[in-house]
């Protein structure tokens, strides 16, 4: 195949060599199985994996015992989403989101709306933020959790969370946060933005797809979980299963290398974006940069040509490999939901 200019990042994203190196042998001589405590292939394991998760804490500002590994963001977001809401139905059945979620959120809430749950879905702005304001305003006696991502997948809007986090912490309502785009490009600390439950996944930052986390508060507050898949009670018994070692070494690797780069890697595809938008722009004076120009991801651009339907547009780049909206609902050729 042909190399192509590859533009679809938020999508996914290459394996980066060192993360590579990091886990092959997990996958040869370093087999053990983590929870397999009583020999030296099995501690092997688990000293493997424990160092990942101290990476990640350190990532995000958290504690190590917080961190809970799972599939990637889709299961986080179910796992976080369901089971809270079961293990507090008794306070209340009301969740809070907004429009512009994932859809991976957005179905999740739709599944408990199914369930008898009341959902609100808040609006956005043009430039695609929720403002702190409509949260408060949209909290109730019953609401249990507040859901609102970090970064926007398509647009790139990067949304107040400490304030938002601030007003939960007010109410008393658990705060979710989806930071699958801003992991390890953006500055995350669980505690000064009230962040009680975080999901991210390791294909968005270079590292392997299969492999993802779920952040839950142990303390101040203490968030509990009903159990989403029955098994082993691994993972202190919110997630049964054996762990994937080679998988989460990488994500651990993914995760330690953003931390060295990240603000230089910044600056740099801030810059390297602001000149194709600005070429683009002369060449096309009619395109339209969807979402804010200053609250966004140094690394994100999404476009709309007047006139244009997107999907011809990018069939006739041949050598250019980018995305009408979001890889988990690239086959409906309905417009985004975002966008819209």
């Amino acid at each position: 195949m042909k190399k192509l200019v590859y533009l679809d990042n938020q999508a996914t994203t290459p394996l980066d060599p060192d993360v590579l190196s990091a886990m092959l042998p997990y996958f040869r001589d370093k087999f053990g199985n983590a929870a397999s405590v009583h020999h030296a292939y099995g501690r092997e394991g688990k000293e493997a994996v424990e160092n990942s998760r101290r990476l990640l804490a350190e990532c995000i500002k958290g504690q190590p015992r917080d961190i809970i590994f799972t599939s990637g963001a889709t299961e986080s977001i179910n796992l976080a989403i369901k089971g809270v809401c079961k293990k507090y139905q008794n306070k209340g059945q009301h969740i809070v989101t907004q429009n512009t979620e994932h859809k991976a959120v957005l179905d999740t809430c739709a599944a408990m709306g199914q369930a008898g749950w009341r959902v609100t879905y808040l609006p956005v702005d043009s430039d695609g933020i929720i403002s702190p304001q409509s949260v408060f305003a949209a909290i109730e006696k019953d609401t249990v959790l507040v859901a609102v991502m970090h970064a926007n997948n398509e647009i790139g809007t990067i949304q107040p969370v400490a304030e938002i986090g601030a007003i939960c912490r007010q109410k008393n309502v658990f705060f979710m946060v989806d930071a699958s785009q801003s992991l390890g490009k953006l500055d995350i600390d669980v505690n000064e933005m009230n962040i009680d439950l975080m999901v991210a996944t390791a294909h968005k930052i270079y590292g392997p797809k299969g492999i993802g986390f779920l952040y839950v508060r142990q303390k101040d507050p203490k968030v509990r979980l009903e159990m989403q898949m029955d098994g082993g009670g691994h993972e202190r018994g919110f997630r049964s299963g054996t762990l994937a070692v080679p998988q989460i070494v990488g994500l651990g690797k993914a995760a330690e290398l953003c931390l060295d780069v990240k603000y230089e890697e910044n600056q740099r595809l801030a810059g390297l974006r602001n000149l194709m938008f600005k070429s683009i722009q002369n060449a096309h004076p009619e395109v339209v940069l969807n979402g804010s120009q200053k609250q966004r991801l140094a690394h994100n651009m999404n476009l709309c040509f007047p006139g244009l339907e997107a999907e011809s547009l990018i069939m006739k780049m041949k050598t250019v490999a980018c995305s009408t909206g979001s890889a988990c609902s690239s086959a409906n050729l309905e417009p985004s939901h975002v966008i819209k």
